[in-house]
């Protein structure tokens, strides 16, 4: 699948096509963030980790959403540190109750008018310190990974700095618990269709253009999954990536997922940056 945002372009022509892109993946990645402040406000003590999932799709779908890169998550507790995690099946939603001073993360990944994010959005049901800690630390880990990127750092070198710096907080890595141990993974447009059905959770176009990026990036030597192993081990591709650092401390985990936009331009600021700053996490950490 062809990556959107594979250059930044000389002409108007192709600058606006560009522009006009990255538009359509702000809007859907605002919309999830939207979507995960909407139902944190509804959380309280006794909701399930299944019905906050089923408010998110909700939420979503009562806004035009059909298609999904995957369906909503939802983890409470010591499942945001992702406790004795050893199979796929116990990312998905489970009856766990939140709790008072207890942890959560939402995620989520929507398609809306072709456009896909994928957020993951960290909070807390009352006071927690340790939470309020983790969230703060993670601020150091979305600059980080934004300059060695700029740098043409190897994505596997870079996910090895996450993990030193991680080890200097106190923390443990706990995106290394997802399939593949990935940090990222790059995202592109789908077609819309009326009937967009999932498997085990996911959107199967999402998969099939995932399965494509693999297949054309092993030929190449390159990978769409950023993880620690040796099929990472090359400098950042063009395109956009949803990145989510994860940490985790005995039983609370924290993490912010969001896009990553990645072109050719040897200009640094332009070779990579956030696709967006007005979010969540951001706002929190410059309102301290």
């Amino acid at each position: 699948m062809a990556s959107p945002v594979s250059a930044v372009s000389s002409d108007s022509a192709g600058a606006s096509r560009q522009d006009g892109e990255l538009r359509g993946f702000r809007e859907v990645q605002r919309l999830a963030y939207e979507c995960a402040e909407a139902v944190a406000a509804q959380l309280k003590p006794g909701v399930t980790e299944r019905e906050a999932a089923r408010m998110q799709r909700e939420w979503l779908r009562e806004r035009g959403v059909r298609d999904w890169f995957h369906l909503p998550f939802a983890w409470f507790g010591d499942r945001t540190a992702f406790v004795n995690f050893r199979i796929p099946l116990q990312f998905f939603p489970t009856n766990r109750r939140l709790e008072a001073g207890m942890p959560f993360i939402l995620d989520m990944a929507p398609v809306y008018k072709g456009f896909t994010a994928d957020i993951g959005y960290s909070g807390c049901l009352g006071l927690n310190p340790v939470h309020d800690k983790l969230l703060a630390d993670l601020r150091d880990h979305r600059e980080l990974i934004l300059r060695e990127v700029r740098e043409r750092r190897p994505l596997r070198e870079i996910y090895e700095d996450v993990d030193r710096l991680m080890v200097r907080q106190g923390y443990a890595n706990r995106h290394r618990a997802y399939p593949f141990g990935v940090i990222a993974h790059k995202v592109d447009r789908v077609k819309e269709r009326r009937w967009s059905p999932t498997l085990f959770g996911f959107g199967t176009q999402s998969l099939k253009g995932l399965a494509s990026d693999a297949l054309h990036g092993h030929r190449d030597g390159w990978s769409p999954l950023w993880s620690p192993y040796r099929f990472s081990d090359h400098p950042p591709r063009p395109g956009l990536w949803a990145v989510e650092p994860h940490l985790g401390f005995r039983g609370t985990g924290a993490k912010f997922e969001e896009l990553l936009v990645v072109t050719d331009s040897r200009d640094p600021e332009q070779s990579a940056f956030w696709l967006d700053d007005d979010l969540p996490h951001v706002r929190r950490w410059e309102a301290v």
